[in-house]
């Protein structure tokens, strides 16, 4: 079975539905279990660990889905002690639960990681360089995952958005139907992320390696290990917000004419730094995993126009 913790977040939503669907077993837990108390993990893990009469094996958690964190990254620069919390000691604790229990963990990480120096993709072997409190917060928790655990995927994703909660896409629908007219930040370069490609990944991952093992009796599948997984391509902040409109009138979720004009990162000043340059290399995980990743612009469309998008 596997434990979802930051079920009802927006990537953590998106992964319950995929688990429904495909019928996987699954129990999802969100802020009433404090991933910063070591204590409360434990019990929980340690009530599925016991089997009294008529309980089945199945609903032992064999897996470990790490979806919560502390994401506000300006508010992170006022609040280091409760981002560190979350974000670096909530993955140790998460991390030394699933080894006792012997469970496989996947954890999510960011592009933030990263400083924004390069002018390449980022591949996942290169030197992580975070700059600001968020950023170190979760480097700080792919290393305690990496310490505490070898049964582990660590999962990096950037400019991520979804149906459920805040994000991107959500935010600048919202505005443009207000008709003002909107700078948007066009010297910062990455990749959109849909969170459903994420948990498609995430899923598949799972159940390729629960496949492997009821073929050859262990885990053969995607090698334990870090992963970057966006969707494919490059874009600025400027030129998706640009896409954000175009199909939104297209799918006629924007009703209102909206003039967008670039700025530049100095011209939006933010609390904290955000990397210029964090487009993540999918190489490894396309050809480790076989997965083949949509572009970004596809992704965007089909979100879009999906039935579940919520006008705001």
């Amino acid at each position: 079975m596997i434990w979802l913790i930051g079920s009802t977040g927006m990537l953590g939503s998106e992964i319950a539905e995929l688990l429904k669907k495909n019928s996987i077993p699954f129990v999802g837990t969100g802020s009433e279990i404090d991933i910063t108390d070591f204590d409360q993990l434990n019990a929980f893990a340690q009530s599925h660990e016991r089997k009294p009469s008529g309980i089945q094996s199945a609903e032992r958690i064999t897996w470990i889905v790490n979806c919560a964190a502390y994401t506000a990254v300006d508010k992170a620069e006022e609040e280091e002690e409760k981002a560190r919390l979350v974000n670096t000691t909530g993955p140790l604790n998460i991390a030394r639960v699933a080894r006792a229990i012997g469970a496989k963990l996947i954890h999510i990480s960011t592009d933030y990681v990263f400083d924004g120096s390069a002018s390449a993709p980022y591949t996942e072997d290169m030197a992580v360089c975070p700059v600001g409190v968020y950023a170190r917060t979760k480097a700080d928790g792919e290393k305690a995952v990496q310490k505490e655990m070898t049964q582990y995927y660590i999962f990096r994703t950037s400019w991520l958005y979804g149906f459920y909660g805040k994000n991107f896409v959500y935010t600048m629908t919202s505005l443009m139907n207000k008709g003002n007219e909107l700078k948007v930040v066009c010297d910062q370069r990455g990749t959109p992320t849909c969170a459903s490609t994420l948990a498609s990944v995430i899923v598949r991952v799972i159940e390729g390696a629960e496949n492997a093992t009821k073929l050859f009796g262990h885990h053969a599948a995607l090698p334990y290990g870090v992963y970057n997984v966006s969707d494919e391509g490059e874009t600025t902040w400027f030129d998706f917000a640009k896409e954000i409109y175009r199909l939104g009138k297209k799918y006629k979720r924007i009703s209102c004419d909206c003039a967008l004009s670039p700025c530049t990162t100095a011209e939006y000043p933010t609390k904290a730094k955000r990397p210029a340059y964090s487009v993540l290399s999918k190489a490894k995980i396309q050809k480790e995993a076989g997965i083949k990743l949509p572009q970004w612009k596809d992704a965007l469309e089909h979100f879009i126009k999906d039935s579940r998008f919520e006008v705001r």
